[in-house]
């Protein structure tokens, strides 16, 4: 049976089936479907899977599958198909108290929340691989979530593109249920479904010479047919915590009139801000120069190589401080952010195709950087402390 099976699963991702007849025992997902499925004839399975596991082999008589685009998908469908079956062997092999789930919430504008035990879409046995894959379906249906409230004003992840606008009413409840639509069709395994559906909406809105909103949704058949899903293939192979990845780190000053300056430098890492990695810098000369100041700050920031290189560094402010960035990282792209009087991104200066790629990412550590100076001057103020 081994050698038979074996031969007709392709190395692609895609979700697995254990059968005894027709009676499902068991689903599984898989980066490479052919590499998957062997390993469950290695020496050590007993080791590695447990004896539940070993028993669900021997009574299998055969594995089928489902071929996927991506790691993503498999891990979606893999879900669905687990809550429709309700294969024996998934259920015994963990609580399902302990299974999480993604829940759509019953409101005029849903929220899109995890959930544990029970709820909409799942089970997801593990919390870390569903985290991963949110952010990446996020990036593709802008969706809200429980920090989103309907008050007049965007919450952050409206500013950085991660939710449609509704807490400051920039989306209908009409175009957000179009968004709830195709969210839910993803998160069904109905992918192809989802694509035809998107692409008779462009067609349509192109024959209205929605040239625009058109493009729009151009763009998002092309992200859902090329799904960066790295983070997962990562969490696949159990490479974690490595020191690599697309690394951006962002510089903010704050003072007032010169008092209680500080700097501040923040990491974001693959989309995700690091913490255990942000800096703090009382400025020691200087205090009324944010030119000068910046300067200081990544002076200090070179002086220690121990500390990882960026491959992006950001900045508020203009030319001026670009040229400094530039003159003390001369390898490494700089981008600048550009404010309103209101302190709001409205353009950039640096790499267009990196601001295309990375803009998220950018406004995201442009943001923390602000918000990391802001709290780091405050606390100091607070204490009376004077430089």
């Amino acid at each position: 049976m081994k050698s038979q099976i074996l031969k007709k699963l392709p190395n692609s991702p895609g979700v697995y089936f254990f059968r005894k007849g027709r009676e499902i025992l068991y689903i599984g997902k898989a980066t490479s479907l052919k590499d998957r499925v062997k390993s469950y004839w290695s020496r050590d399975i007993v080791n590695t899977r447990g004896p539940l596991i070993v028993k669900m082999l021997e009574e299998a008589s055969n594995v089928s599958f489902i071929k996927t685009d991506s790691v993503l998908e498999a891990l979606i469908l893999e879900a669905h198909q687990i809550k429709k079956h309700q294969p024996i062997y998934n259920t015994k092999e963990k609580d399902n108290k302990s299974f999480n789930y993604v829940t759509f919430t019953k409101e005029d504008f849903p929220q899109i929340i995890v959930t544990r035990g029970s709820g909409t879409y799942g089970p997801f046995p593990h919390s870390r691989e569903l985290r991963e894959a949110l952010k990446i379906i996020r990036r593709i249906f802008p969706y809200r979530d429980n920090k989103c409230k309907l008050n007049g004003r965007p919450c952050f992840n409206a500013q950085i593109g991660l939710c449609p606008g509704m807490c400051a009413g920039q989306i209908t409840k009409t175009e957000y249920k179009k968004t709830i639509k195709h969210l839910k069709l993803f998160f069904e395994g109905k992918k192809t479904q989802l694509v035809k559906s998107l692409e008779k909406e462009m067609k349509v809105l192109a024959k209205e010479r929605k040239y625009e909103e058109a493009d729009k949704v151009k763009k998002t058949i092309f992200a859902l047919n090329h799904i960066r899903d790295v983070s997962l293939l990562k969490h696949e192979v159990g490479n974690k915590e490595k020191e690599t990845g697309y690394r951006i780190e962002a510089y903010d000053i704050a003072h007032i009139s010169g008092t209680n300056t500080v700097g501040v430098m923040v990491v974001v890492k693959d989309g995700e801000v690091n913490k255990n990695q942000y800096r703090k810098f009382k400025i020691r000369e200087n205090k009324n120069n944010d030119t000068a100041n910046l300067r200081e700050v990544l002076t200090r920031r070179s002086n220690h190589p121990e500390w990882p290189m960026p491959d992006l560094i950001v900045v508020d402010g203009g030319l001026a401080q670009i040229n400094v960035a530039k003159e003390i990282f001369k390898n490494i792209n700089i981008v600048s952010v550009i404010k309103d009087e209101r302190h709001k991104p409205k353009d950039f200066l640096g790499d267009k195709s990196l601001v295309n790629k990375y803009k998220r990412e950018i406004l995201l550590a442009n943001f923390e950087a602000h918000r990391f100076a802001i709290t780091y001057h405050r606390k100091l103020r607070s204490r009376g402390f004077k430089l």
